[in-house]
């Protein structure tokens, strides 16, 4: 490339090429939330629908917090906002997802190098370097909260989307 020419177009990372695609299915499975089962829970120990829909939603703001601090103490964290109403839940992940993505754009291979520390007072919980926890905190944890979230749709009867290929409600 010569000194005139354009730039090149930055290639996505390796590490974070599936991040689109995850995100894509998430929001498929958010779109099939059904508003008249908000407060059902599989078990007395789980989080209703709603709450587990809403704390998926908001799952990308973790990877957005992690780029812009260098930790976070449960001890004083502010608890996570009430939960988003039903109707709010595809709008309020977009919305969360395109700032995360963002601010992932404006990140150096030196900013994710950087360590990340959750503790609680002086316990670390997790410390890592914010690279692996974009994996860990963000994708992998979406990712285990949207099946828990298709398990909930399969017991209520509501049609699981397909994720990774067509699923036992959808024709191939």
């Amino acid at each position: 490339m010569s000194p005139s020419s354009p730039a090149a177009p930055k290639e996505p990372s390796p590490l974070f090429e599936d991040f689109t695609r995850e995100f894509a299915a998430t929001r498929r499975v958010l779109e099939r939330f059904p508003s008249d089962h908000d407060e059902w829970r599989p078990h007395a120990k789980s989080r209703t629908l709603l709450q587990l829909a809403s704390h998926i939603a908001g799952i990308p703001t973790r990877g957005t917090m992690i780029l812009a601090t260098e930790g976070l103490d449960m001890a004083t964290a502010r608890p996570a906002g009430s939960p988003a109403p039903a109707g709010e839940l595809v709008a309020r992940f977009d919305a969360n997802v395109a700032e995360f993505q963002r601010a992932l754009a404006k990140a150096t291979p030196d900013d994710l190098s950087h360590d990340w520390v959750m503790s609680a007072g002086d316990q670390v919980i997790v410390r890592d370097t914010k690279r692996s926890l974009m994996r860990l905190m963000v994708v992998s944890h979406l990712i285990h909260h949207r099946a828990q979230l298709g398990v909930y749709y399969r017991l209520l009867d509501v049609p699981v989307p397909g994720v990774y290929g067509p699923s036992a409600d959808e024709s191939i």
